[in-house]
């Protein structure tokens, strides 16, 4: 039999109309909550670590400048993009528009505290000192679960010429700002990537395409894009190629993978705004607990 239900492409659950949840899993709560996530990432790239830019960032970038966007136009063409999106959801998703800004406090909280669980994990599985070599921006502490770096040949003079190389992570020189704009980053263009985009383009291949129901599209939809989140870390996308600066670990790759599920459980759940906000937050503590009390 047809499953008829109708799901919002920007949050597969609903919650009691205008209750806290219902309102901070609207698009345009995620707009407002990631604003200043976003302004601080592109004012971070521009004038504390300049070379540094996120996998997904640069997609974007490509993807956009495809579409005819001048290099000029290129370095702030992602944040943009997401505006765009967050608005264009909101206003399909016939939700109403007011925002009541102290929302936003209690929103923070929970991002923390959904954060919680992966750091308890991470800690769990990296009981052990890691070798100098691996990654640093989320390094010891958070070696399960880097986010790529992408280092774009004169990024700053010539955006449209693609000369991009996949690096494991900043230096362990970098400044712990320079980390924790890296993670901001992570949390905002992995989540519109792998959650927002991907599952949204699987649930319409799952449930309007092949007509599976509801319920069997989100777990594939889930499953799918976790694996593939875990994946890009060892696999460049953009080039098809294997990073060499990532080793691969089957427990690594479990980590990542768990933690894809989570954070698609989150959006599923909570929509963008939480999940982006918990990736976010994650890598802010995670670099940060490191910082205080792992590097030399």
């Amino acid at each position: 039999m047809k499953d008829n239900r109708k799901y919002n492409t920007s949050q597969l659950f609903n919650f009691a109309s205008d209750s806290y949840l219902d309102r901070t899993s609207r698009p345009v709560y995620a707009l407002v909550f990631l604003l200043p996530f976003l302004i601080f990432y592109e004012l971070g790239i521009l004038f504390i670590k300049t070379d540094v830019l996120i996998d997904s960032f640069v997609w974007l970038q490509r993807f956009l400048g495809e579409l005819g966007f001048t290099s000029r136009f290129a370095l702030g063409a992602p944040p943009v993009a997401v505006v765009v999106i967050l608005l264009a959801l909101q206003f399909t998703s016939k939700k109403l528009w007011a925002v009541w800004l102290p929302d936003m406090f209690p929103m923070a909280i929970e991002c923390i505290l959904l954060a919680v669980p992966l750091i308890v994990l991470t800690l769990f599985l990296n009981t052990s000192p890691a070798p100098k070599s691996d990654f640093a921006a989320h390094e010891k502490i958070q070696q399960t679960f880097q986010t790529d770096a992408v280092v774009c040949a004169s990024v700053k003079n010539n955006i449209e010429s693609n000369n991009c190389m996949v690096l494991s992570q900043p230096t362990p020189k970098d400044s712990l700002l320079a980390k924790i704009v890296t993670g901001m980053g992570a949390g905002i263009y992995e989540e519109l990537v792998f959650r927002l985009i991907l599952i949204c383009v699987l649930m319409i291949l799952f449930q309007d395409l092949i007509r599976l129901n509801h319920n069997s599209s989100i777990i594939l939809s889930i499953l799918i894009s976790a694996a593939l989140f875990s994946a890009h870390h060892h696999i460049n996308f953009l080039n098809g190629q294997i990073n060499q600066a990532e080793v691969f670990r089957w427990t690594v790759f479990a980590f990542r993978t768990i933690a894809g599920i989570y954070f698609a459980g989150l959006f599923a759940m909570r929509g963008f705004g939480i999940a982006a906000g918990t990736h976010a937050f994650y890598d802010i503590i995670a670099v940060s607990i490191n910082a205080a009390y792992f590097e030399q």
